[in-house]
């Protein structure tokens, strides 16, 4: 996609948006059923059933997906979905990229071996590989603007608003 077509289609989206805030607010869902017989659940993600179990590190097969490998897939497809979209806006000579996250868990948490340990992911790192001949500074923009326009990215930065519920 060039940048004229990009433009052709987000522009009656960005005037709908502004003319209607309330238009651009959009609730996303995802619904799971937990496995019957395994430690495990089952996503539906509208293409496909993914199955989520534990990590080997928790006692799990690894015959299942592990939900931390799919919190850093969400955000690798976020960040790259974003830069093309924010490299195609610029003009940007973009070659090849590559986008890796990785993070670090310390299961003691989840497990409730340590107290003091963290449940949950303490840092991550994303990284991007790019084929690009464009000056360093081109290069600089197109990264803090993909970072500030990755939905993962700035979900995962700034915490929202979390809420559970029973029915």
């Amino acid at each position: 996609m060039d940048l004229i077509t990009l433009k052709a289609i987000q522009a009656p989206l960005k005037q709908r948006y502004k003319d209607d805030p309330d238009a651009a607010v959009i609730t996303l869902r995802a619904s799971g059923a937990v496995d019957d017989a395994n430690i495990a659940c089952k996503v539906e993600t509208g293409r496909a059933i993914a199955v989520a179990g534990l990590h080997p590190a928790t006692g799990g097969t690894g015959a299942e997906l592990c939900s931390g490998d799919m919190l850093l897939e969400a955000l690798v497809a976020c960040a790259g979905v974003t830069l093309k979209a924010v490299a195609t806006a610029l003009e940007f000579r973009l070659g090849q990229a590559r986008i890796t996250a990785e993070g670090d868990l310390d299961f003691r948490g989840t497990l409730g071996v340590a107290r003091d340990a963290p449940v949950g992911f303490r840092a991550i790192r994303l990284r991007f590989d790019l084929d690009s001949d464009e000056p360093a500074e081109r290069v600089d923009t197109l990264l803090k603007l993909t970072e500030r326009y990755c939905v993962v990215f700035q979900t995962l930065n700034r915490r929202p608003q979390l809420n559970v519920s029973v029915a």
